[in-house]
């Protein structure tokens, strides 16, 4: 075990005992490591309703007693988060940079604009690190036994989520483990999946990135902690972490629960953070690879896009991915420099001309002078005259079913106009 050299003898045993004894119950049904449980016996003792938070105050557990309730308890229970505009409230206090810096209890004064009564706060930490924090409703400053009452409880809050961490991580890196080995191209794929808990059916890998303008990595790990969050067979997929995206597979072939996933994902983060995200096509077990590059080529025609489009799926997109990928070949040098579309350019960057242009209008119309002249605002005489022009600068033979698939390709990887 390793741990750090702040944290005390005492946690680590009770980290040690909350796994040993996970499975086993108290006379009401609930474990000993139940955070729920916890918040109704520091309610009892402190006379005030509780609510346990994580770092992002996020609602881990709250008390069933209402003693002290507000409308803004309320509200953070329902959406089990503290809503935006408390959040501003406590951040212009100096509330989280309070909590923060120390480890004594803190109190809030009641804003009844915002529904609030009193509350004091007291965070939850694991030698220096922060894990959380507890609050209580109440009128006034708690002092004495009340106040201790509240600090020990802190303590013994810390232990619970050191001890859900450590079998969250253990069980987040088998999952993790087992999806890498799926989208790498695992031999016993069929078997891989029965070990994730998944069916032997068509599966969709979801590629996504998540930053925000002052930090990348943060929320990625945000999204990657909402992904993996609760016991496998409660969520539909399967995730883990490469580099700077995350990846998850997803059972079923349509398209709409791959987005409304991503959806989910996008509600749960705070607002500021940007999503981006790309689909695969319904693969089977050995095909994930392929599902994997898929997704993630669409992930860069979504991250090119607009922020607020949806995400993009291969079997909808994979005219968009074919331009992209001979775009990408042609900025590699893979597409032959010289050639009808090379000598046009040349000419049309030479002498003004529009060459290039009125090409790609006559082959997107197949032929027809008329559907070509439109597109480029001009007479379909002035249309046949460049074309005759073109064939005397370099051989089009526009005769050549062949010759004119090929102009289209030389066109489209590099983009011309």
């Amino acid at each position: 075990m390793l741990a750090d050299p702040e944290v005390s003898w005492s946690q680590l045993a009770g980290v040690v005992y909350g796994l040993v004894l996970e499975g086993r119950e108290t006379e009401s049904g609930r474990g000993p490591t139940d955070l729920f449980s916890l918040a109704d016996n520091l309610a009892d003792v402190v006379g005030g309703a509780v609510t346990i938070e994580d770092r992002h105050s996020r609602v881990l557990a709250y008390s069933r007693s209402q003693q002290a309730g507000d409308p803004a308890r309320l509200e953070t229970i329902l959406v089990r988060r503290v809503p935006d505009r408390l959040r501003e409230v406590f951040q212009e206090q100096g509330v989280f940079a309070r909590l923060a810096a120390t480890d004594e209890p803190v109190f809030v004064g009641p804003d009844h604009r915002h529904g609030l009564t009193g509350r004091m706060a007291v965070a939850v930490r694991a030698g220096r690190e922060l894990l959380g924090s507890v609050w209580v409703t109440c009128d006034s400053p708690l002092t004495g036994a009340r106040r201790d009452a509240l600090a020990d409880g802190a303590r013994t809050v810390a232990l619970h989520l050191l001890r859900s961490r450590a079998s969250a991580d253990l069980e987040r890196q088998v999952e993790s483990d087992l999806v890498i080995r799926l989208l790498e191209g695992a031999a016993d794929a069929a078997t891989v999946v029965s070990r994730l808990g998944l069916a032997p059916q068509p599966m969709r890998v979801i590629a996504v990135r998540a930053h925000t303008h002052e930090e990348r990595n943060a929320a990625l790990l945000l999204a990657f902690e909402w992904a993996t969050t609760g016991f496998g067979w409660s969520r539909p997929g399967r995730s883990t972490l490469l580099g700077d995206t995350l990846y998850t597979i997803l059972p079923g072939e349509q398209t709409a629960p791959a987005r409304q996933w991503v959806a989910g994902l996008r509600a749960a983060l705070p607002p500021h953070v940007r999503i981006a995200a790309g689909i695969g096509a319904a693969a089977r077990p050995e095909e994930l690879p392929a599902g994997r590059q898929e997704a993630e080529e669409c992930l860069a025609l979504h991250e090119a896009g607009a922020p607020d489009a949806e995400p993009p799926a291969y079997d909808e997109s994979w005219d968009d991915i074919l331009l992209q990928r001979l775009r990408a070949a042609a900025r590699a040098g893979r597409t032959p420099a010289r050639g009808p579309v090379g000598a046009l350019r040349r000419h049309d960057a030479l002498h003004g001309t529009r060459f290039v242009a009125t090409l790609r209008a006559w082959l997107e119309a197949q032929g027809d002078l008329a559907a070509a002249a439109e597109r480029l605002g001009v007479h379909p005489n002035t249309v046949r005259n460049r074309l005759r022009k073109m064939s005397g600068i370099t051989p089009l033979d526009l005769d050549d079913a062949r010759k004119r698939l090929a102009l289209i390709i030389g066109l489209a990887a590099t983009g011309d106009e």
